[in-house]
This record gives structure tokens, C-alpha cells and sequence, in this order.
């Protein structure tokens, strides 16, 4: 049997990845190729300069297909910002015959998402949380079961029209359809979560260079999402105008020499860099240099417990929280993490990927690898041609699908 071929497109604040896979099976992917890109024209996970975003986006693209010698035609995209939104809807529909099938699950969706929302925003996801039938509760796939009543209560995540299309835009100056967008923090799901922690209740946090992502899961599904504009920017700014670094040199001096908490750190540990305006390298404390990234770390973690707060969610989730993103590397965060949200913290990266992984190996590719899981989930690719599943043709692929209505 031919396996599969799916194609994701990473589009950051810091950096473009783009990859090429073929599905091992349900539970392995094997990288074919792999295009990493600096980022630019983009700023906090929105366009704002179409020609050099596509520019990034195109460099990523054929790197990717010269690494793996296939064309790319159509691919999976991730999207951040923002101007994402969310909100949760409940519909009910009168069963017809007596029997649940397709045809009523098919109304009930759309009764869920005939939700008001203003001319310029649009739909992106609409995911199940839980469908009921005469009133009994937590229900996965309906179809063939008996009753008169059939309700659904759904995540709904909504996103500016005009930044959907600038992407879509960049997109295609790569000669690349869009599949399907799909929200940063759920495709890192799909990668890192397991599968006990979406049903004991965990939070997704995904802190990359311009943006915080955030999934709250319970029972098994998204219940509430939401995109912070703070990210590992902030702490690289800080620094900068801390040390009147560049931000380039600010950058590398976090990576090579920043830590989360200062006490791990002791009064004699210095590093040495050029300012500006100087011609030889100055000495500077490593413990002062972490309590600059301490500070904007708690902020960050603060401005993430008051969206958990937010949603009501707060005392729903015994698994805490899985961190990811690009500044979840940074030593230490997970401690401080823990110790300001009151709530169990672990790092984490994707697995079960083998082939051209050298570079994915950590926490800054976990939205990357999960849009490869999200792709294999909805099977949209095989040779790189779009494929539409008929989610009528067995019960196994209605309960697949089930779960990730679109809209």
C-alpha cells in the first residue's frame, strides 16, 4: 500500500519551518524533508510585510522539497496571532427516525456554528467537546444510537479574515494551497500530549518568539484556547536594552548564558560580550543577566494564569501544564513555571518521529511535528495529492473524524 505523504508549513514569528513526511503509521512519522527559514515580514505570528514574508515562506518551501526531492503542491499551515478568538456554543436538533445517524450529526454542526460573528472574522475550527442524546452527557459518536434529541456543545476558534488571507496570500506566492489552518497550541497537542493527560485536564502552553499559545484539554477535548502576545522576544528585548546589546547579540547571549532563577547562579559566574559603541568585549554578572529573564518570565507566566483563570477552568486540571516553544529551552522555566502556577509543569518535545530529525529534536518544533500528526489525523495528502476521506464509509473513520469537526 502506498503510504502517505504530508506536508506542513510552520509560519513563526522567529523562524519558518516547513516539512516534508511520510506516514510510518498511526503512531510514526519519517521526516523526508525539512526547510528551516529566518523569519521576516512577521511580527507576533501576524503579517505585516507581505513581500518578505512570502519571500521566507518560498526559501522554506525549496529547501524542504530539495531536501526530500518532491514537489509540494498543498500543505497544512499553522496560524498564531492575536487576532485569534475563541468561544464555546451548545446546539440541539430533533432526531428524524428515531436512530442517530450522519445526516443529524451533519445538522447539529451546523446549528453550533450559526453562531454571530462579525463580517470581518472567520471560522478556523470548530471542535467537539461533547455531544449529548435525551440528555446523557459525554457521548464521542452518536451515529446509531437511539433517541429523539441530539445536542453538541463545541470549542469555536475565530480568526481575523484579512490576516487569514495576507498569509493565505504568502502562501501561494510558493505555488502552495492551503489544506486546512490550524491553531498553533492544538497541533502541539497532537504532538506532545498524551493521551491520559487530555483526559485528566492539562494546558498546552507554547511560548515562541512573539506570541504565547494556550489549550486547555479536558476529557479528551480543547475546552478553551486563547494566543497571548508576550513571548521569548520580550525576555531578548530586555536583555538588549539591559546591556545595550543588539538584538542579534542578545539573542545568544540568553541561549548561551540565561537562566530562569537567580539563586541557581553564583556571584562570580560573569560572561563577556561587546556593547555598543565599544571595541573590546565588557564583563557582565550571569546573576543579573537571570534576573532580567526571571522578571519577564514571571510577567509571562502571570498574564498565562489569568487566562486560565479566565476561563473557568482553573481547578480542572490535575496533569497541569506540558510547556513547549522555543523558550521552554531556556534553563529553569519549568521550576519557575511550577512555583507561579501552582500546578505541575514538564518540558517537552515530539517523539516518534524518525528520518531527517537532527534539527526537530526539541521543544521549538513541536508546532511543526504536530501539524504532521494534525495532517495524518485528517489524511489530507497521499503523493501529494489532496484526498477527501468519506467519513461515511465506516464507523472507525466517523469516530475519527468525530472528534475535529471543521467548519
Amino acid at each position: 500500500m502506498e503510504k502517505s505523504i504530508v506536508v506542513a508549513i510552520d509560519v513563526g514569528s522567529t523562524k519558518i519551518c516547513t516539512l516534508i513526511a511520510q506516514i510510518e503509521d498511526e503512531n510514526s512519522i519519517r521526516i523526508l524533508g525539512v526547510g528551516i527559514e529566518p523569519s521576516e515580514g512577521i511580527r507576533k505570528g501576524t503579517v505585516v510585510d507581505i513581500p518578505q514574508a512570502a519571500n521566507s515562506i518560498a526559501k522554506s518551501v525549496k529547501k524542504a522539497e530539495r531536501t526530500s526531492g518532491l514537489e509540494i503542491t498543498n500543505a497544512i499551515v499553522s496560524v498564531a496571532g492575536t487576532h485569534i478568538s475563541s468561544i464555546n456554543n451548545k446546539a440541539t436538533v430533533g432526531v428524524v427516525g428515531g436512530v442517530i445517524d450522519q445526516y443529524d450529526v451533519a445538522r447539529v454542526v451546523e446549528a453550533v456554528r450559526a453562531i454571530p460573528i462579525p463580517h470581518n472574522r472567520v471560522i478556523i475550527h470548530l471542535l467537539q467537546r461533547t455531544f449529548s442524546v435525551d440528555g446523557v452527557d459525554g457521548i464521542r459518536s452518536p451515529i446509531g444510537m437511539y433517541g429523539s434529541r441530539l445536542d453538541l456543545e463545541a470549542h469555536i476558534i475565530t480568526a481575523s479574515a484579512s490576516s487569514i488571507e495576507n498569509l493565505r496570500q504568502c502562501i501561494m506566492t510558493a505555488e502552495i494551497d492551503v489544506n486546512q489552518w490550524v491553531l498553533n497550541p492544538l497541533a502541539d497537542g497532537e504532538a506532545i500530549l498524551t493521551d491520559i493527560e487530555k483526559q485528566m485536564g492539562v494546558v498546552v502552553c507554547d511560548i515562541g518568539g512573539g506570541t504565547t499559545g494556550l489549550a486547555i484539554y479536558i476529557n479528551g477535548d480543547v475546552w478553551h484556547s486563547n494566543i497571548l502576545p508576550v513571548g521569548g522576544g520580550h525576555i531578548t528585548n530586555d536583555i538588549a536594552q539591559a546591556f545595550h546589546l543588539p538584538l542579534s547579540q542578545a539573542e545568544e547571549v540568553k541561549k548561551i548564558h540565561g537562566h530562569c532563577i537567580p539563586d541557581f547562579i553564583g556571584d562570580e559566574e560573569y560572561f563577556y560580550c561587546r556593547t555598543f559603541g565599544q571595541d573590546e568585549a565588557a564583563k557582565f554578572s550571569r546573576k543579573e543577566l537571570s534576573k532580567i529573564i526571571q522578571m519577564r518570565t514571571q510577567e509571562i507566566f502571570q498574564l498565562v494564569l489569568q487566562e486560565i483563570k479566565r476561563s473557568g477552568y482553573d481547578n480542572l486540571m490535575p496533569a497541569g501544564m506540558v510547556l513547549t516553544g522555543g523558550t521552554s529551552l531556556l534553563p529553569g522555566i519549568d521550576q519557575l513555571a511550577s512555583d507561579e502556577l501552582h500546578m505541575p509543569v514538564r518540558l517537552a518535545k515530539p517523539e516518534n518521529i524518525t528520518g531527517m530529525i537532527d534539527q526537530l529534536d526539541s521543544p521549538a518544533f513541536s508546532t511543526s511535528v504536530g501539524l504532521l500528526y494534525w495532517a495524518m489525523m485528517m489524511q489530507e495528502t497521499v503523493g501529494g495529492q489532496p484526498k477527501k476521506k468519506d467519513v461515511s464509509d465506516t464507523m472507525d473513520k466517523i469516530k475519527k473524524f468525530a472528534r475535529y469537526l471543521l467548519p
